[in-house]
């Protein structure tokens, strides 16, 4: 494999085999701000009869209709989460007819999907294009034992991929929680609800053809709120079930009680507001953990004591998010993926509760996404290294264990980045010299906030004189990192075998930030 230094000093390849060329990442804005427009992916024309219904007996006979072959690529969305029994429904078929060689390239892949590894040990899956991999999937490819071309990408970069051909979709297997008989869909009805398609409906924009998979077959035509059309939709099969609501869309998550994650979330608070970023308009983006939830709770209740409503909320949406926007803390809350049911009632009853695409949202090769537009984001973290750098993909084991998602995207694209997380786990720092992978570069990151204190990237001076000058708790994050060991000792590194690569980590521009190599 012909590999190359990275300007993050990481060893990535020029080449992959089954995958195609890349060129190393230089630095977040180097693809961008080149002038004139580029050619993409086409959109594909169909001309079928005219019908007065897309409906097929089975799963089998839709495969049949799509064309599909061996060698081909399939997709499928991830808003069912846990709950969806989609993807492994379509590969027990597929692996039934006889299928192999297929590359599986879904928006990203649940925890509860092991099924993927027996087929990939099958042959039925030979290339794997994905935002997450967890669970024995990512035991599977971290331990040598099969050795394919996988790539991770964000939620943004994956959706420049799509449009500008890098991933070319054959068939979309899409979850439908509503969707009536010449393929209007939306997600935000039906036993199987789930809020916004946000993923899927850039698939079914490029993908040649698209299959409806629904539990909840609706009456013609489907209303009030459509978010992928019946033209973009080539067949429907109607199941049984999509999976298990309980695991697509639960109630709404608490907010911690945990007090490391309170200091983390109070710190993080307090840095928002000495930045002065907290200010009538101001866009937010966080997660749905316990210590982002508390972040937003002491954030809401700044913007109701000054009557502040900023301009809008984004992402993966929260209950909490929603209620923000309900309480008129925001005028505009855009919906990419949504986490509860709160969510899904907000987005029906709400109109400023908008419904956006993964291109919208984050990719980086359009007139404008909408994290480009962000002035604060809070984001999780696996891991950080003394250079700022964020890995959120591989554990203390070296083992793939969690997904880059929006993580980049957003990091790149805010004013003030903020990464929140405890200086230990399990007796583990979080702090290290050299992360285990990158999944977001050092340079996009504004400060990590721990219980024990605040550390500012020193490219960031004036946010670190208005920290100072709020009296916020600064740290050097190697004088940190140094505190931490006192208490947890230095881990002993993991052992990889460099001569077998695991996975490619891209950056949302399409060029490669890491390597992640099988475990010895």
């Amino acid at each position: 494999m012909n590999m190359t230094r990275n300007s993050l000093g990481r060893n990535v390849p020029l080449d992959l085999s089954g995958a195609g060329s890349f060129l190393p990442y230089k630095s977040p804005f180097a693809m961008l701000g080149q002038s004139g427009t580029f050619a993409g992916a086409q959109m594909h024309l169909r001309h079928p009869l005219p019908t007065r219904s897309k409906v097929v007996e089975n799963i089998e006979k839709a495969v049949e209709l799509s064309g599909l072959k061996d060698g081909m690529t399939i997709s499928f969305h991830h808003h069912l989460r846990n709950g969806d029994a989609v993807i492994p429904m379509v590969l027990e078929v597929l692996s039934k007819m006889g299928f192999k060689d297929l590359t599986l390239a879904p928006s990203s892949i649940p925890d509860a999907h092991d099924c993927i590894a027996d087929y990939i040990r099958s042959g039925l899956i030979t290339r794997l294009y994905t935002s997450g991999v967890r669970g024995e999937l990512g035991k599977l490819l971290s331990s040598g034992e099969i050795n394919i071309p996988v790539i991770i990408r964000s939620h943004g970069g994956r959706a420049r991929a799509i449009e500008e051909g890098s991933i070319s979709i054959d068939v979309a297997f899409l979850a439908a929680p509503a969707c009536d008989c010449l393929g209007n869909i939306t997600g935000q009805t039906g036993p199987s609800a789930c809020g916004s398609l946000g993923y899927a409906i850039t698939d079914s924009k490029y993908a040649r053809y698209v299959v409806a998979i629904t539990d909840n077959l609706v009456e013609y035509p489907l209303h009030p709120k459509i978010s992928i059309p019946q033209h973009f939709v080539d067949s429907i099969v109607n199941v049984d079930s999509l999976g298990d609501p309980k695991k697509i869309a639960t109630g709404a998550a608490r907010i911690t009680r945990n007090p490391v994650d309170l200091r983390i979330a109070n710190d993080s608070f307090r840095l928002m507001k000495a930045s002065g970023i907290v200010e009538p308009g101001f866009s937010f983006q966080m997660g749905v953990g316990g210590a982002s939830l508390a972040v937003a709770k002491y954030l809401g209740e700044y913007m109701k004591e000054k009557g502040i409503c900023g301009s809008f909320g984004l992402g993966g949406v929260g209950g909490y998010m929603a209620s923000m926007l309900e309480e008129g803390l925001f005028s505009t809350v855009f919906d990419v993926q949504s986490f509860d049911s709160a969510v899904t009632r907000s987005m029906q009853e709400n109109p400023s509760h908008i419904e956006i695409d993964a291109s919208w949202y984050a990719s980086p090769f359009n007139a404008g996404c909408l994290v480009h537009n962000l002035d604060c984001v809070i984001l999780a973290a696996l891991e950080v290294d003394t250079d700022f750098n964020v890995n959120v993909l591989t554990g203390n084991d070296g083992v793939l264990r969690g997904a880059s998602g929006g993580h980049q995207d957003t990091a790149a694209g805010a004013k003030i980045s903020i990464v929140v997380a405890p200086s230990f786990r399990g007796g583990v720092p979080s702090i290290k010299d050299k992360v285990t992978t990158i999944t977001t570069p050092g340079e996009t990151v504004d400060a990590i906030v721990t219980e024990r204190g605040i550390c500012i990237n020193p490219a960031r001076e004036d946010l670190l004189k208005s920290a100072l000058k709020a009296g916020l708790p600064i740290v050097d994050i190697a004088l940190l990192k140094k505190e931490v060991e006192k208490l947890t000792g230095i881990p002993k590194p993991v052992e990889f075998n460099y001569d077998k690569v695991a996975a490619v980590v891209e950056y949302r521009d399409g060029t490669l930030i890491d390597t992640v190599y099988c475990r010895k």
